[in-house]
């Protein structure tokens, strides 16, 4: 692994241990030549992935990119790291799973727009109105009656029939 700070290949591994949710492995590493710390995580990667964009141009899968853009549409938002951490390696394991290696942008679009619907609504808001491409207010208008719509459609639970 390259040192971020001088760029040397002689790193050594400290400290390796698993994540809370077992799907990655973080290790700490330092740099013998310029005494640098850092934190490198290792996951599974079960096929190469690319993404065909609706240009038509292909791109292979980033991860990172998936995460980072989550990330934008949950700022400020009251998301614990970890429910985060686990949508998204649920998105990838999908993305994985599935049979082909190409996966159109449209697909990735859909997933994270679900699972950021079960997460936050405001950040599901934010997403879908750049994934969507809004161009008016009505544009959001029509969105909040689709995830109001979805709120009433949902089982409630029952009023407890004790009294105080």
């Amino acid at each position: 692994m390259r040192c971020p700070y001088c760029g040397s290949l002689e790193t050594q591994v400290k400290d390796s241990r698993p994540t809370e949710d077992a799907s990655s492995i973080r290790r700490r590493r330092v740099c013998p030549d310029c005494g640098g710390r850092f934190t490198t995580f290792e996951r599974v990667q079960l096929r190469e992935l690319t993404v065909a964009k609706k240009s038509g141009r292909r791109v292979p899968f980033d991860r990172d990119k998936l995460m980072r853009s989550v990330e934008v549409a949950l700022r400020k938002r009251p998301v614990e790291a970890e429910r985060v951490e686990r949508m998204v390696s649920g998105i990838v394991r999908q993305l994985e799973s599935q049979g082909d290696a190409e996966i159109p942008s449209e697909r990735i679009g859909e997933l994270v727009m679900e699972g950021l619907r079960s997460l936050d609504s405001v950040a599901y808001v934010r997403f879908a109105s750049v994934y969507r491409n809004f161009r008016e207010a009505r544009d959001f208008n029509t969105l909040i009656d689709e995830l109001a719509q979805g709120a009433e459609d949902e089982p409630r639970p029952p009023k407890s029939k004790l009294k105080a």
